[in-house]
C-alpha cells in the first residue's frame, strides 16, 4: 500500500494572482464614487446619490473577492489544514447573491416606471454615465483574462461588466429620451440589461454553489481521469474516487488503486501525481495502492 500528497509539479495551471488587479478595481469605483455624489449633490440629483450607494456594494463585492485571495495565501493550521482556500468559493457565491439582488432591484425599478415615468435623463446624468463606462469597462478588463480560470475573479469581472453596461443603457435611453421624447424607453432598456445580467450570473450562481457543496469542478473530465488511472500497468480497478474544488483555482483528488504488483509504487505514484498535475489541473492528490489479483464486487459496479 503506497500513499502520496502531491503539493506541486511543473509549472502549469497555476492560478495568477489578482491582488493588483482588484486594488486598482477598488481605487477606479471609489473614484467614481465620489465624481457622483460631487455631481448629485451639485446638480442636486437624488439618481447620481443613489447609483454611488449602489456602487459601494460593487467595491464590497471587489473587496471581498481581494479578502478571499488574500486568506487562500495563508498557510494551513491545525485547525484548518486546508487553511482558508475555500473562502473564494464564498466570495464568488456572496458575488452571485449580490449580483441577483440587483438584478432584481433593476427589473423592480423598471416595471415600477412604466407606470410612473421618472423625469427626463438631465446631461448631468449622461456625462457621469459615460465616466461609469469608462472606469467599469475598464476595471472589467483587468479581469477579463481571468474570469474563465477563477470563479472569483469571474464574480468581480461580472460585477464590474455589469456595471458598464448599466452606465451604457443611462446614456442611451438618455439620448433617446432627450431627442423622442419617449420616456418608456429607460424601463425597456433597463430591463435589457437585467435579462443580459441574469444570464451571465446564473452560471456563477450555479458554479459556486456546486463548488460549496464538494462538487466536480466543471472544468474536470472525471471519467477521463478514471480512464487515465485504470490504463495504468497492472492496475485492475479504480475506486473510492473523488474529486472536489479546495478553492475556485486548486482542485484536489483521492483514489484507490488496486494492483497487482506494488513494488514500484514510489515510481508509478511520481507519474501519476505528475500527470494528474500537468494533463488534468489536479493541485493536491492523494492516492491509495491497494495490492489484488481480483476485482472486488463493491469496487467493480460502476463505482467511482
Amino acid at each position: 500500500m503506497g500513499h502520496a500528497h502531491h503539493l506541486e509539479y511543473g509549472h502549469t495551471h497555476e492560478p495568477a494572482s489578482y491582488s493588483k488587479a482588484l486594488l486598482i478595481g477598488v481605487l477606479l469605483n471609489i473614484l467614481f464614487i465620489v465624481i457622483e455624489a460631487v455631481y448629485g449633490i451639485i446638480g442636486k440629483s437624488l439618481a447620481l446619490l443613489a447609483d454611488a450607494g449602489h456602487n459601494l456594494s460593487d467595491v464590497l463585492g471587489l473587496l471581498v473577492a481581494w479578502t478571499a485571495i488574500w486568506l487562500g495565501e495563508r498557510k494551513p493550521t491545525r485547525k484548518r489544514t486546508y487553511g482558508y482556500k475555500s473562502s473564494s468559493i464564498l466570495a464568488a457565491l456572496f458575488n452571485a447573491v449580490c449580483l441577483l439582488i440587483a438584478v432584481g432591484v433593476i427589473a423592480w425599478e423598471a416595471i415600477q416606471r412604466f407606470s410612473a415615468p421618472a423625469p427626463v435623463t438631465g446631461s448631468a446624468v449622461i456625462i457621469v454615465a459615460f465616466i461609469g463606462i469608462v472606469i467599469n469597462g475598464i476595471t472589467a478588463m483587468l479581469f477579463m483574462s481571468g474570469r474563465k480560470g477563477d470563479l472569483n475573479i469571474k464574480g468581480a469581472f461580472l460585477h464590474m461588466a455589469a456595471d458598464a453596461g448599466v452606465s451604457l443603457g443611462v446614456v442611451i435611453a438618455g439620448f433617446i429620451i432627450l431627442f423622442t421624447g419617449w420616456e418608456w424607453v429607460d424601463p425597456v432598456v433597463s430591463l435589457i440589461i437585467a435579462a443580459v445580467i441574469l444570464i451571465g450570473t446564473w452560471g456563477l450562481l450555479r458554479d459556486s454553489i456546486n463548488l460549496a457543496l464538494n462538487a466536480v469542478p466543471a472544468s474536470i473530465d472525471l471519467d477521463e481521469i478514471k480512464a487515465f488511472l485504470q490504463a495504468i500497468p497492472t492496475v485492475i480497478d479504480v475506486h473510492d474516487l473523488h474529486v472536489w474544488g479546495m478553492s475556485t483555482t486548486e482542485t484536489a483528488l483521492t483514489a484507490h488503486l488496486i494492483r497487482t504488483e506494488i513494488n514500484d509504487n514510489d515510481a508509478v505514484l511520481k507519474q501519476i501525481n505528475e500527470a494528474l498535475h500537468n494533463q488534468f489541473g489536479i493541485h493536491h492528490t492523494t492516492i491509495q495502492i491497494e495490492k489484488g489479483t481480483y476485482v472486488c464486487e463493491l469496487a467493480s459496479e460502476d463505482s467511482i
